[in-house]
């Protein structure tokens, strides 16, 4: 059986890594949290969530991010993965989505892209939640509302499964994901 690669793409707060984890534990993928690449520079700055990460260390996350996805196109065959991104809806959210894609197609893998939607009141009530402490993860509502605003997501896929993770708990999300490659 070929490999999937998974891409849960939606904005700060959307549930990307805990839909991610209970879809990890369903198919036995690896999570590659969005998180996992770029904390590496992140946390050594002093990222907390709330002050904002400059242009120059921006751009070191996005070298140790396209590290990663150089180790994920190295994956054996019967490795899986699932990256979760929130894709700005500009040229550089489309190239960075395209990447993802990329991946599976180099692997020959089969892809499934995933828009996570939420109301922008839940994902402000949510980035807010003291979880995201451990990462560096966005934690303030009003630079979420600016960034959302600012830069927009970008559109979905055709055929991309869309799910409301305001109304849908992450279990049964990732049940929803994981069907994709049974049917």
């Amino acid at each position: 059986m070929s490999p999937t690669v998974f891409h849960l793409i939606g904005p700060p707060g959307s549930g990307k890594r805990t839909v991610g984890l209970h879809l990890a534990a369903l198919t036995g993928a690896v999570l590659l949290d969005n998180h996992l690449f770029r904390d590496a520079v992140y946390r050594p700055y002093g990222a907390d969530g709330l002050r904002p990460i400059p242009p120059e260390l921006q751009a070191l996350g996005t070298q140790v991010w396209a590290l990663g996805l150089q180790a994920a196109r190295m994956a054996p065959g019967d490795v899986s993965q699932i990256f979760t991104a929130h894709h700005a809806g500009d040229a550089a959210g489309a190239a960075a989505a395209e990447q993802i894609r990329a991946v599976a197609v180099d692997r020959q893998a089969r892809y499934v892209p995933v828009w996570l939607q939420c109301e922008v009141e839940e994902l402000a009530r949510r980035v807010a939640l003291p979880e995201r402490c451990d990462r560096a993860k966005l934690r303030d509502p009003a630079q979420l509302r600016q960034v959302l605003e600012a830069r927009g997501m970008l559109e979905p896929h055709a055929g991309a499964l869309m799910i409301d993770t305001g109304a849908t708990p992450p279990v049964e999300a990732a049940q929803r994901i994981a069907a994709c490659i049974t049917s």
